[in-house]
């Protein structure tokens, strides 16, 4: 009690001093020293022993308490019948504000895919430096309806995200687009030869990553909501690790699922280049599973996961550039026999892929904790 007096004090509930305990590394045989069954009973007793401290809010009140209150004291000065219709108008007026909310947020995951839909038509009826400047302000339109989808809604973190993923998703995506054209340019040219020119971008993979936002923000708010019913029905740490667990691949395998068939139905989308689905599938995969780490307060993982993939897909084309000058062919040797074999888009399938894959290692076993819930709204 002295030890986290802090945490107890501060608890909203015993769920909250549970995940507490867990994350200081507390399990259920530390709490056997003190003589309880687990870590769940042991928060419990401290939930009841210890005072709340009430500098940091205000008591929670029954249900209906402070409307019954209000609307006594309405009918004592001015009447029973208008304290009546201004409490239901009150009422009212609270489904619509929370219905309200709710559209807003739809609308925000919904703006990446508007965006991205819009420049990609631009850029179908317009050439030359028209179209640049179209591809130019989809890209900045993009970025922004990003930024903005990330601040509302389940897809939101509890603080700034890190720079450093920021700028990894941004080179990343663009990677998506040029990257594959551009390596097998490289790798086709001559030592000798002149540098080459921009290449087709591949639209399709984007539009299915800015289609793939809503599904992403649906998957982690129902992680977020079935996740925070576990742990309401768990009587152990180790009760709730084995039924979050099985709930955290099948929200990444639903995703997967809703990636996969929009990378499909967005290669018949007339004008729109497609590309290979396995590195859009690894690359939209990644991101996920970074998101939802942030949204639980493990962004650092996620951005160095992003990070090593950026980096991996540049040092690739950079290896094979490097590999033109004299003596430094062993070096472009690796990626001139990948591309050789199974093609330029196995370099970014294999550095998503392999990034995807930690993560989900990482993340089964962070994210199935009760403390990465229990602060979660």
């Amino acid at each position: 009690m002295h030890r986290h007096r802090e945490l107890c004090e501060r608890a909203v509930d015993p769920l909250e001093i549970a995940a507490g305990l867990e994350a200081h590394g507390v399990t259920d045989r530390t709490a056997a020293r003190f003589r309880h069954r687990d870590v769940f009973s042991l928060a419990e007793e401290l939930y009841a022993r210890v005072p709340r401290d009430m500098s940091h809010g205000p008591a929670a009140s029954p249900p209906g308490a402070a409307d019954r209150a209000a609307t006594d004291a309405e009918a004592d000065t001015r009447g029973v019948d208008r304290a009546g219709s201004r409490g239901g108008a009150e009422r009212a007026g609270r489904p619509r504000t929370r219905r309200a909310g709710q559209v807003g947020r739809v609308l925000a995951t919904l703006l990446p895919a508007a965006v991205c839909g819009a420049a990609l038509a631009g850029r179908a009826v317009t050439t030359g430096r028209p179209q640049l400047a179209v591809t130019l302000a989809g890209a900045l339109g993009l970025a922004v309806a990003l930024a903005h989808c990330a601040r509302r809604g389940p897809l939101r973190t509890p603080g700034r995200a890190p720079l450093t993923a920021s700028a990894a998703t941004t080179l990343l995506l663009l990677y998506a687009v040029y990257g594959d054209g551009l390596l097998d340019q490289l790798v086709a040219g001559s030592p000798d030869g002149p540098w080459p020119a921009l290449p087709a971008p591949l639209t399709a993979p984007l539009l299915a990553l800015a289609l793939a936002v809503p599904p992403a923000a649906g998957c982690a708010r129902l992680f977020a909501v079935r996740a925070r019913r576990r742990l309401a029905g768990s009587r152990g740490l180790d009760d709730f690790t084995a039924r979050a667990r099985p709930l955290f691949l099948a929200v990444v395998t639903l995703y997967a699922a809703a990636l996969t068939g929009l990378l499909v139905l967005t290669r018949l989308v007339p004008g729109a280049s497609p590309g290979p689905l396995a590195p859009a599938l690894a690359l939209g995969t990644l991101l996920f599973l970074a998101r939802l780490l942030a949204v639980h307060g493990f962004a650092p993982a996620g951005a160095t996961a992003l990070g090593a993939a950026c980096a991996a897909q540049y040092l690739a084309c950079a290896a094979v550039l490097a590999g033109r000058l004299p003596g430094l062919d062993p070096v472009a040797a690796p990626v001139r026999a990948a591309v050789e074999t199974w093609g330029p888009a196995s370099v970014p399938a294999l550095a998503c892929g392999g990034a995807a894959t930690a993560l989900l290692a990482y993340a089964s076993t962070v994210l199935t904790r009760a403390s990465a819930h229990a602060a979660h709204p």
